[in-house]
Formats: C-alpha cells, sequence, structure tokens
C-alpha cells in the first residue's frame, strides 16, 4: 500500500488545505496522474500519485488543512483489475465528497482549479467541455455555455400552478465555501493588520510627460509598459530611502534593511489574489522588466506561476488604476514594511507655475507603512522622490545610465 503524502510545493510552505480530490475509491490512477488539490497562502497545487494503482482509502476531507508530511489518500500498486475495486458495496465506502464524481480521466484537460470547480459543481466532466480557446484551454465561460446547451427545459405541469401562498417563504441564500486561497488570503491580511500599525498617506502625480515618453517609444517599435517605467522608479527610491526595502525582526530588537530589490506586484485572478516577484529588479533593463511584468501576469491568470514566482518579495505594488480604482487604504504584504497603490489616472484642470490652467494626466497614489518601522515624513519623502521620477522621466532615464 502506497501512501500519498503533503509534501512541500513551495519553498518555507507548512502546511495546505485539501481543495479538491481528482479521483474517488476505487479509481485506476497512473504514474504522476494528479489525485489531488491543495491551497497554500499562495497558489493551489495539483498532487501526483506516486505509483500506478487502485485508489483504497482517502483519509482527509475537503476543506481540511493539514501539515506537510500527512498521509492524503491509500493507494493499492499492483495488477488488480480495476473492476475488481468496483465490486465493493458502496455503503462500505467513507463519503468524502457529496457531489457527483467525475469519470476517471484519459486525457488532462488545460484548466484552472476555478474553472473545474465550477464545472464539479454543475456535475459536468470537463473533458467533455469543448474550448473556445485555440490552445485548447477550457474557460469558465466555455463551461457555462455547456451547462446552458444542455439544460432541459421543463414543462408546466397542471398540478404544478396553485394559488399563491398568502406569506411568500424568504428566499435561501447562496453560500460560498470559504477556502482554499480566499481563506489563506484572509488568514494573511488579518495577520498584517493585527501586527502592524497601518498608517495610509495619499499623494497625487502628474503622467502627462510619462505617457507622452511612453507613447514614443511605441511609435518607434518599443513597447514599454507603465508598470515597468513604475518598477525602476520604485527601485531608484528604495535605494534612497531603504527603510521602506526593510522587515522588522521583533524577536532580536532589529530593522533589516535589504540588499536586494524583489518587487512583488498585487495580481488579480479568478482564484483570489496574488503577489508574483519580480526578482533583482535593479539589475533588469526597462525592457526586461516590461518583459517579465507581461510573463508574470500571464501565468498568473492562467494558473501557471511556480514557486519560485510568489516568494520573497521586499516591497509590493498595485496597480489597481484599470478597474477604474481613485483611492484606497491598501494592506500591507507581511512582513514587508510598506505596500504603494496606484490608482486611476485621469485628466484635470490644473494651475502650473506660471498660474495657468492647463489639462494634466493625473494619477492618485496611496502607500501604506509600517509605523513602528517608519514616519510620516519619511514617507511623504520617499512618494516626493518617486513622484519627481514619474513626472520627469528624463531623470529616470539619467539613473539608468
Amino acid at each position: 500500500m502506497t501512501e500519498v503524502k503533503l509534501h512541500d510545493v513551495g519553498e518555507g510552505m507548512t502546511e495546505g488545505e485539501i481543495a479538491h480530490y481528482l479521483v474517488k475509491i476505487g479509481d485506476h490512477v497512473t504514474l504522476d496522474q494528479p489525485v489531488v488539490e491543495v491551497s497554500t497562502d499562495k497558489m493551489v497545487a495539483e498532487l501526483p500519485a506516486p505509483v500506478s494503482g487502485v485508489i483504497k482509502d482517502i483519509l482527509i476531507p475537503i476543506g481540511q488543512t493539514v501539515t506537510v508530511g500527512t498521509t492524503l489518500l491509500l493507494i493499492e500498486s499492483g495488477d488488480e483489475d480495476a473492476a475488481t475495486c468496483e465490486t465493493v458495496t458502496e455503503s462500505s465506502r467513507p463519503v468524502v465528497n457529496a457531489r457527483t464524481p467525475l469519470a476517471v480521466q484519459t486525457r488532462r484537460v488545460l484548466a484552472t482549479p476555478y474553472t473545474r470547480k465550477i464545472a464539479r459543481d454543475h456535475g459536468i466532466d470537463i473533458e467533455q467541455v469543448p474550448a473556445s480557446d485555440p490552445s485548447g484551454r477550457v474557460s469558465e465561460e466555455d463551461v457555462l455555455q455547456f451547462v446552458a446547451k444542455r439544460q432541459p427545459v421543463s414543462p408546466v405541469r397542471p398540478e404544478a400552478v396553485t394559488a399563491p401562498e398568502a406569506v411568500t417563504p424568504l428566499a435561501t441564500p447562496t453560500m460560498l465555501p470559504f477556502r482554499g486561497i480566499r481563506k489563506q488570503i484572509a488568514k494573511k491580511m488579518t495577520q498584517s493588520l493585527f501586527t502592524i500599525p497601518h498608517v495610509t498617506h495619499f499623494e497625487e502625480i502628474d503622467m502627462t510627460r510619462l505617457l507622452v515618453l511612453r507613447a514614443e517609444l511605441k511609435a518607434n517599435g518599443t513597447p514599454i509598459s507603465v508598470n515597468a517605467f513604475f518598477v525602476k522608479a520604485l527601485v531608484v527610491a528604495l535605494k534612497d530611502f531603504p527603510v521602506f526595502n526593510a522587515k522588522l525582526d521583533e524577536a532580536n530588537d532589529q530593522i533589516i534593511l535589504e540588499q536586494e530589490y524583489h518587487i512583488g506586484i498585487a495580481t488579480e485572478t479568478e482564484d483570489g489574489l496574488i503577489v508574483p516577484v519580480v526578482r533583482q529588479a535593479d539589475q533588469l533593463s526597462l525592457r526586461q522588466l516590461h518583459e517579465q511584468l507581461a510573463g508574470l501576469q500571464t501565468r498568473a491568470k492562467t494558473n501557471e506561476l511556480r514557486a519560485g514566482d510568489l516568494k520573497a518579495s521586499t516591497f509590493t505594488m498595485s496597480n489597481v488604476g484599470p478597474l477604474g480604482s481613485t483611492g484606497a487604504t491598501p494592506i500591507i504584504n507581511y512582513p514587508e514594511t510598506a505596500l504603494i497603490a496606484f490608482h486611476k489616472t485621469k485628466k484635470r484642470a490644473c494651475v502650473d507655475e506660471n498660474d495657468q490652467i492647463v489639462v494634466r494626466s493625473m494619477m492618485n497614489v496611496s502607500m501604506s507603512f509600517d509605523h513602528r518601522v517608519a514616519d510620516g515624513a519619511t514617507a511623504v519623502a520617499f512618494t516626493n522622490r518617486f513622484a519627481g521620477l514619474i513626472e520627469q522621466p528624463t531623470t529616470l532615464l539619467m539613473e539608468l545610465i
């Protein structure tokens, strides 16, 4: 009998939550076939079967959090006919999941865990869902369209038509599962707020010259994202104000000033908020930053990030402007010292240095910082330094020489 244990799917992982079993008792599995989905605080990972054989027992129920090394299920290896296992009566099997089980998979469909969950909740075999994407990836919309096409129209029976009730019953509320990445996000946000005394500083930045420069670069065949400029300017500002590229070590009464610049990029996905990391950002050119940011965002949206993409950030930024945000009080990505959020850029009437009314592209910025480590004056100086680099992008380019 072979034990399938929860192993470390990312550096520093100590526990994980059982999100879903991809098999049921009695199923025959092959070597390396995914058998269970596990949620950590940063990702949803699939654990493969270490041997070929028959699933004999499932030990841990869905939704339970267990530590690394815990045995999740048992596989009986050998040449036993899977049909033999099917002779076991249903009453003798422990009920682990009341959902309709999927058929034994003969191929591995490309789909995110959230998309698979939608299929499971509707009792749909995701292998039967045609993919609209040329890559073969099944999306949430593909599943919902498949469900809509298969939904039968129930005829109205005469006996079902009755007089209205005197008292209309209350509608049953919809229940959403609080587990997986959403639950891990909640734990980390609670830890951050209950540990760090947050202070949020607000600023506005004139984006006009940077947007003109970006348009010129794009016209010359060198597209550079705004986020790439943000990361580069942040690195310059962090070098001038290293207290924000730091961690507080309360146990040893020390503020640890990091010597490397790993910038976390808060990214919204269908499974929740995750923070992929641009590592050694100070050593990358604007073009390299643009390419890395695009790659991380694509892998985040398709749930293909590696464990190394999500660890050891030293400072985090969040660009929520494209979503329409005009302001917020962001929560620090513990154990970092600060987080900066960029909000919507829109044209406003402003007064220039000659007292003339001009139209400028202005962006709101909010920066939350740990008041144990830094003070308000330092935060203002930091955002002023960052704003100066963005408002006068030629000075930013001088920093790259």
